[in-house]
């Protein structure tokens, strides 16, 4: 006979569970009761197969471009004819299309522009994220719902509106200025600006959410000021969220090509950034170093994503 306490057990318990219909099962013909879980293999094979697939599709872009660098013939002469004379060895691994494109004067100049206007846009969106993101996640004010859509515009708009946008905005300002920005270096800068600094606003709004605002409360009752407890509390239990800003900033800088090619155009040895120099090298027909140089980018990219992390580690902050 089942006690009460089984019998409101089986009773709250669905029929179609593997584990009470044995149990039923079990105690009808006198066996032990099967209390064993049911398997889940399935079920995690089905997530593996979904999420990899992704994942495996990521990985399979970079082997090709990995497998057509290393398939592909000599492009053209690095160094003089009389060095591969003497060193006949050394051909085939110097004319090889990475060491190539790495030789071309227009493709050393990208990538010094790209890093430095990378990091100054990195460093831009940390000076506006900060404070907006503070805002948007501590602050109630008249208005923030409108600001918060803004914000999200650059995110949801095609790169290449943003810098049309920005071409059409500098035809209102006085003709000094749009020829000392639009085509030049500075807008660079800003175009990889406008797109990347509402990723990083976002990302600073998520961690200053995250951290506990009584810490910021018991400061306050402390008798420091409200700049006092954002500086010597808030701020730096948010590095990390700003060293992920800037990684994310970063990336996202390196990784614009709509808004550069209207707003600052691809003119070589100019404003021409590893984005570009992909665009111009396959306009050119010169596969080999389009895909040249956009390994250079996939290794900038995670050079600089592997180091913030690092640096972003617990135990890096804690020194």
């Amino acid at each position: 006979m089942d006690s009460p306490y089984e019998s409101n057990e089986a009773a709250s318990q669905p029929e179609s569970c593997p584990s009470v219909a044995g149990n039923r099962a079990g105690r009808s013909t006198g066996a032990k009761p099967d209390h064993r879980p049911p398997r889940d293999v399935w079920f995690f094979w089905s997530l593996g197969i979904l999420g990899g697939s992704y994942i495996v599709l990521i990985l399979l872009c970079l082997l090709a471009d990995v497998a057509y660098l290393v398939t592909s013939e000599p492009t053209r002469t690095v160094l003089s004819p009389q060095f591969f004379v003497r060193y006949p060895g050394w051909a085939k691994w110097l004319n090889h299309p990475l060491v190539a494109a790495l030789s071309k004067p227009e493709i050393q100049y990208s990538i010094v522009l790209s890093l430095v206007s990378c990091t100054l846009t990195a460093i831009l969106c940390l000076w506006i994220a900060v404070p907006l993101g503070y805002c948007l996640a501590r602050l109630e004010f008249r208005g923030r719902a409108v600001i918060d859509t803004i914000v999200d515009i650059p995110i949801l708009l095609p790169p290449l509106v943003i810098g049309l946008s920005l071409l059409i905005l500098f035809q209102f300002f006085p003709r000094i200025i749009r020829e000392a920005v639009v085509y030049q270096v500075p807008a660079i800068i800003l175009a990889q600006f406008t797109v990347a600094c509402a990723f990083a606003v976002r990302t600073m709004q998520a961690s200053f959410t995250l951290i506990d605002p009584r810490r910021e409360q018991v400061a306050l009752t402390l008798g420091c000021n409200r700049a006092q407890a954002f500086w010597n509390v808030v701020l730096p239990e948010a590095r990390r969220g700003m060293l992920t800003a800037f990684t994310l900033a970063w990336a996202r800088s390196l990784g614009e090509f709509g808004p550069l090619l209207i707003f600052a155009g691809a003119t070589r040895m100019k404003t021409e950034v590893l984005s570009t120099s992909v665009f111009l090298e396959l306009s050119i027909g010169d596969l080999p170093a389009a895909v040249a140089v956009s390994l250079i980018m996939i290794v900038a990219a995670a050079v600089v994503l592997v180091i913030t992390r690092a640096a972003g580690s617990r135990e890096w902050l804690r020194l």
